[in-house]
């Protein structure tokens, strides 16, 4: 029974996880792509319908991909998470702590930080044609942030060091940005 129990709550929350995320895309989709490009005076209950129909297309492709079962989705999430943290966290961080953080600080930051991890990734991940030989430190590749934000850390300070201070606008964004 406690076995059955833990099974159907692990099933809802597979299934909450993929209901919020069905319909985020296709929120997205229906609001970005059709109603501010191909139709921005369309009816409510003509909002409605598409955004419906992308809902059963999202999940219909979504099944289709999945169908193919071409890797372990453990390691898919843990690699998209190393990619998104060494992509976004550094810029993220200092952009709000930071003053003197700049947009060429961040965009350095940024790519850095994703390309590290990237390399990281196809290198150490058998899903990527990579092999665990080639791991640095003995760090698995699901863990593949611990090398790209710091990288990205790294090239945002340096470069940020390296070109001018933000302008007053930016830097009165941030503060306001600081306060509750």
């Amino acid at each position: 029974v406690l076995s059955a129990l833990i099974a159907a709550g692990a099933l809802a929350a597979a299934l909450s996880t993929a209901d919020g995320l069905l319909l985020t895309i296709s929120s997205a989709l229906s609001h970005d792509t059709y109603f501010k490009m191909v139709n921005p005076s369309a009816s409510s209950q003509r909002q409605v319908t598409v955004s419906k129909l992308l809902l059963l297309v999202v999940a219909l492709l979504a099944a289709y991909a999945a169908s193919f079962r071409s890797g372990d989705i453990l390691s898919m999430v843990s690699g998209a998470f190393s990619l998104a943290a060494s992509t976004l966290f550094p810029a993220l961080v200092l952009g709000v702590f930071w003053r003197r953080a700049n947009q060429q600080g961040a965009i350095a930051g940024m790519l850095t930080g994703f390309v590290v991890c990237l390399i990281y990734l196809v290198q150490t991940s058998p899903a990527l044609g990579g092999s665990a030989a080639n791991q640095w430190f003995h760090i698995a590749s699901v863990s593949a942030g611990v090398f790209g934000v710091p990288a990205g850390f790294a090239a945002m300070i340096a470069v940020t060091l390296l070109t001018s201070a933000p302008g007053p606008q930016a830097t009165a964004l941030v503060d306001r940005l600081r306060k509750p």
